[in-house]
């Protein structure tokens, strides 16, 4: 062959993109052999400033609808005729609906795209928001309820996925805004929901009803996303051909993770659902012990985007997991020992604690090699997870009533945080599922 015909060849071949080095689809997997000059794959200007937006509105919505409840549970309880039981299982549907709901968000992802999917979590989360203010019965407050949370745990587990997909070589960073975000609108609606409240009236319909405006809004930016599929079905078709099927359970680091996730978030709904009663047994005055629960939440803020950017920049999360888990046990011996002399020590301490959320979120980013393997590692973390924080807060629940102290309870949060110490520092080795499957 000729020099003539071979030139040629070299050219269109160094123009093909192997799976390295492919831009991941929408639908999270290595897009095989896309060319470079291909306007499929040419993103326009305004698409990552875009999906920037989406994410901070979407990260706001996550939480309103179960702290706004936990703000006017007396009042809704109230209203609804409902037992202190009904209210108990109330309290423990946010991570059951996350652990079953999550589960589907990778077979979704698969064929619609993790943006569309977004999409119609946030529809989910203002119509389950805006619905359950009307209803007259608890049944159909607990369907409403289920309706925003399912649309909550679909969005948990995706973005991450968002993340590694548009913004592959700042996951730290953009994981950081994402964190921050979802601690904002924690916090915010923790602080603002019985004023706004007031301010409608005092009805709590109207408190609860409010926060439909806001998932209301975080539905735009993703509806030109959905739109703008470039070709995602045809490559995601190819893809699930060429990518190998990763068996999730046989990875000691997808469990390891799981179980980080779990008992974070045990302590994280402990410390939001208890922390409060503590100080106010100890003779800490309600307002002040509310106060010291938002500061709390609210150091969550600053921390949730420095900690991802300096988890991305380690190979081993390590040194951080053993940090934070310190700054936890401090807390909790110091609420046994002093709990009102140093609250506010305590406060602070247990606020850099919960920060192991945007940490987890991070390495579910970091401990695969591929979209597709993001999206099942967040799936398995949050789902298997959520389940394992069922328990927790109940179990706090019963040991204090039958000790008629915080000794028991508090020894048990403490103990807690060992075996979360141990499986963030397993999970926070550098190493990928794929290795291990």
């Amino acid at each position: 062959m000729s020099d003539d015909q071979t030139q040629p060849q070299n050219r269109n071949r160094t123009r093909t993109l192997s799976h390295a080095d492919a831009p991941d689809s929408p639908t999270g997997a290595p897009a095989p052999h896309v060319s470079r000059t291909a306007p499929a794959t040419a993103a326009p200007r305004w698409l990552l400033p875009l999906v920037t937006v989406g994410l901070v509105l979407t990260a706001l919505n996550l939480r309103p609808a179960i702290t706004s409840l936990g703000a006017l549970l007396e009042e809704v309880r109230e209203g609804l005729h409902m037992s202190g039981s009904v209210a108990g299982v109330l309290t423990s549907v946010p991570p059951l609906c996350f652990a079953v709901f999550g589960i589907t968000a990778p077979r979704l992802a698969r064929r619609f795209g993790p943006a569309a999917v977004v999409c119609v979590g946030m529809m989910a989360i203002a119509a389950g928001l805006a619905i359950r203010p009307l209803v007259g019965n608890t049944a159909a407050f607990l369907a409403a309820s289920a309706l925003a949370l399912m649309g909550i745990a679909v969005s948990n587990v995706l973005m991450p996925v968002i993340v590694r997909r548009w913004f592959p070589h700042r996951v730290g960073t953009v994981t950081g805004l994402y964190s921050m975000a979802l601690a904002l609108g924690t916090s915010l609606t923790a602080a603002i929901t019985v004023p706004v409240t007031s301010a409608l009236g005092g009805s709590w319909r109207m408190g609860l009803g409010v926060w439909a405006v806001l998932a209301a809004v975080a539905i735009l930016p993703w509806l030109p996303l959905v739109r703008d599929r470039s070709g995602a079905q045809e490559r995601s078709a190819v893809q699930h051909r060429d990518t190998p099927e990763i068996k999730i359970t046989r990875s000691r680091t997808a469990w390891a993770l799981a179980c980080f996730f779990g008992l974070q978030a045990t302590a994280a709904y402990i410390t939001m659902g208890w922390m409060p009663q503590i100080f106010r047994d100890a003779g800490v005055s309600a307002g002040t012990a509310g106060l010291l629960l938002a500061v709390t939440m609210a150091l969550g803020v600053p921390l949730a985007f420095v900690i991802p950017g300096v988890a991305s920049r380690l190979r081993n999360q390590g040194p951080i997991v053993f940090f934070l888990g310190f700054c936890g046990l401090i807390g909790y011996a110091g609420l046994h020992f002093a709990p009102a002399a140093g609250a506010w020590a305590w406060a602070l301490l247990l606020g850099i604690s919960n920060c192991a959320f945007p940490l987890a979120l991070t390495m579910i980013g970091m401990r695969s090699r591929s979209g597709a393997g993001v999206v099942r590692l967040s799936a398995f973390a949050q789902s298997v997870g959520y389940l394992i924080s069922i328990p927790g807060p109940l179990l706090i629940g019963v040991l204090y009533q039958h000790s008629g102290g915080w000794g028991l309870p508090l020894a048990l949060m403490a103990g807690l945080m060992v075996p979360q110490m141990v499986a963030g520092f397993l999970a926070g080795r550098d190493r990928t599922i794929e290795d291990e499957c």
